[in-house]
């Protein structure tokens, strides 16, 4: 079962964070585009929590004890290198126990500028059974998250629920996303969808390149 949440339909805080982040303006501060990314990681690991499962624990205050309830496990966040690290750490500031995954994915053109997606490089734990939350910026075709997700878990892992989070996704991107993730139990959590992709990949109004926005132009 895939269910779309998507956070731009309610009115708060979150969506002036998404409007900086868009604006070409703001852009230009590098720091600030990156903490802004990371905003968007917490307000979302902190809509996902909700989510979660919780038991009760006893907590020793100096006056005390405190039933107080706790996650019952810890997640493991993954992202896609590089764009997707302001917005993991973002995550990570709320979920500052969890486990992590790294993937690094890119899409590659030829000379006729066709294009395919390329997956390099994956550092994860033992996925079968966990709540796997992933995040990318940007969501143009879907097919770099789907295709990291079907690394990591290959064909031997089911995660209990997969959370996959997106500042800005393409309609292309989401409903492309959903069909490949249709053999797990998935909430894809959204930003803002964009209706436009171009022939390149672009998703438009969307953002620009998050990577080089946040890191710098990169030269391959």
């Amino acid at each position: 079962m895939i269910e779309v949440r998507n956070l731009e339909l309610n009115d708060s805080i979150f969506n002036q964070i998404m409007a900086e982040i868009r604006d070409v303006e703001i852009q230009r501060d590098r720091m600030r585009f990156r903490r802004n990314l990371e905003r968007v990681g917490e307000i979302m690991a902190y809509e996902i929590s909700k989510t979660l499962d919780y038991e009760v624990r006893e907590v020793v205050t100096p006056l005390g004890v405190k039933e107080v309830k706790v996650l019952a496990e810890q997640p493991v966040l993954a992202t896609i290198l590089r764009a997707g690290l302001p917005f993991h750490n973002g995550m990570l500031n709320m979920f500052d126990q969890a486990d992590n995954a790294f993937v690094a994915a890119y899409r590659k053109y030829d000379k006729d500028d066709d294009s395919e997606i390329r997956v390099e490089y994956f550092s994860a734990p033992d996925l079968d059974g966990r709540v796997l939350i992933i995040c990318d910026p940007l969501l143009a075709t879907g097919e770099s998250l789907a295709k990291t997700i079907e690394g990591l878990l290959g064909d031997e892992m089911t995660p209990k629920h997969i959370h996959v989070a997106v500042a800005v996704t393409s309609a292309d991107g989401l409903n492309h996303l959903k069909l490949k993730m249709s053999r797990w139990p998935t909430t894809i959590w959204v930003g803002s969808i964009d209706d436009e992709l171009t022939a390149r990949a672009y998703v438009v109004p969307g953002l620009g390149d998050a990577g080089d926005l946040a890191f710098g132009e990169k030269h391959h």
